[in-house]
């Protein structure tokens, strides 16, 4: 029986709620199935800071190298400055393993409320590609002067040909594998117009690899409002860190929250392991109360189950959320019910179960 190692991180806030039912959903799966799971739960983020002073050992890439996958929950603490938060755990990750690709996929998942009144559930069918090693998040920068009034403080959104290359590499092999082969290109080249530029340029060079592929281009700012007015225009978008950070939040709002959006941040070559989460973040104000949504974590499982091989169960597990989602009876309070995590995950593994036993049957 194949099995599979998996880093379980928590982090912080609601993190630690939907992670331990994440691995419960898993498990689930994997019942009755050709191959199980080997976790090894990582209690990295703010609590490990206040111990140790650091959000993850020096040597915790190493640590988690040996995996097949990382299913990671939030990264973010009041007590503790965002940026050291962020770039202390899960930035670390992503570019220390190079999961250059980050996916997040987006639609109107059966018996959710979304907000745009003119936008049928198959007009809303998107995947957002977000460069996810360098942009505006390269890291480069810094401050001098400090505390005086020549005080200068700069971030330099940093592009290398090679990174750009091999995310519209990705997001164009993404698009062709779509049933309508459409990908928009998302830039601000006409403000910035040194690397969006090139952005742009090295878009159009790729773009000739795929003729089958039709794309687009798009201002970032425009595309807010396309996403609104003309969601049916859209299907797969590739964007850098900033942008599609961004665009992705407004995609999930759109599709009704959230709470339910998955991402991938995936090292295509699978030199190293691939980590999924939901996007939702520790959300604080929730947190200990059992009221947080984790169809988000669910979802990312199912892009693990997918970059695993395991595409029946990814399938199998898909099917079963949106079960579960088009009961409003099982809507947590960000959906506009009163459900528990334990509610949605209870129903989630009671449907596995059945499933499971309706095909011995």
């Amino acid at each position: 029986m194949k099995t599979y190692r998996i880093a379980t991180i928590p982090g912080d806030g609601i993190g630690k709620e939907v992670v331990p039912a994440g691995r419960e959903v898993l498990e689930a799966v994997a019942a009755g199935s050709d191959f199980a799971f080997e976790f090894e739960d990582f209690g990295w983020g703010g609590d490990w800071f206040r111990a140790h002073g650091e959000m993850m050992p020096a040597n915790g890439l190493e640590a988690l190298g040996g995996k097949d996958a990382i299913l990671f929950g939030s990264a973010g603490d009041p007590h503790i400055p965002d940026h050291v938060t962020l770039w202390g755990l899960r930035l670390k990750i992503c570019q220390g393993l190079d999961q250059y690709a980050n996916v997040r996929p987006t639609r109107i998942l059966p018996g959710i409320d979304a907000p745009l009144k003119r936008c049928r559930r198959e007009d809303l069918d998107w995947v957002i590609v977000r460069e996810n090693s360098e942009g505006e998040y390269s890291g480069v920068g810094g401050r001098v002067h400090q505390g005086l009034p020549i005080e200068v403080a700069t971030d330099v959104s940093m592009m290398t040909r090679a990174g750009v290359e091999r995310i519209m590499r990705f997001a164009f092999r993404l698009a062709q594998s779509r049933p309508r082969k459409l990908l928009t290109v998302v830039t601000k080249s006409n403000a910035q117009r040194h690397a969006m530029v090139m952005w742009d340029e090295i878009a159009a060079e790729v773009a000739s690899e795929f003729p089958d592929v039709r794309w687009d281009k798009e201002l970032v700012d425009a595309a807010t409002a396309r996403m609104v007015n003309r969601p049916a225009s859209l299907d797969t978008l590739v964007a850098t860190n900033l942008h599609a950070d961004i665009l992705s939040d407004l995609a999930a709002a759109l599709a009704g929250s959230l709470g339910i959006a998955p991402t991938g941040n995936i090292d295509p070559e699978r030199r190293f392991p691939s980590m999924f989460e939901p996007i939702h973040g520790s959300a604080f104000d929730i947190m200990g109360q059992g009221l947080a949504n984790p169809i988000g974590t669910f979802w990312s499982a199912v892009m693990m189950l997918e970059h695993l091989g395991e595409v029946k169960a990814a399938a199998r597990l898909m099917r079963v959320i949106e079960q579960v989602t088009a009961k409003p009876r099982l809507h947590t309070r960000d959906l506009g019910g009163s459900a528990t995590t334990a509610d949605v995950t209870a129903a989630v593994c009671a449907a596995l179960a059945g499933a499971r036993g309706r095909q011995a049957a």
